[in-house]
């Protein structure tokens, strides 16, 4: 791997990224990338409430 590739990319953001994608249902996850370095993740969850006032994630 490249210097920048090894920048952007390392074993301590592939486990961040594993357990965000492992603990979503869904939504979505963003890495924000700045001078060839990922500097933020986001994690964003949809959570739908049927018309019977329960928390389902169906639908969405």
């Amino acid at each position: 791997m490249s210097r920048q590739s090894t920048d952007l990319w390392s074993d301590e953001l592939e486990r961040l990224l594993r357990e965000a994608l492992q603990s979503i249902r869904f939504g979505t996850v963003t890495l924000v990338i700045q001078d060839g370095r990922v500097i933020q993740m986001e994690k964003n969850e949809k959570i739908r409430i049927n018309r019977t006032g329960h928390i389902d994630g169906s639908g969405i």
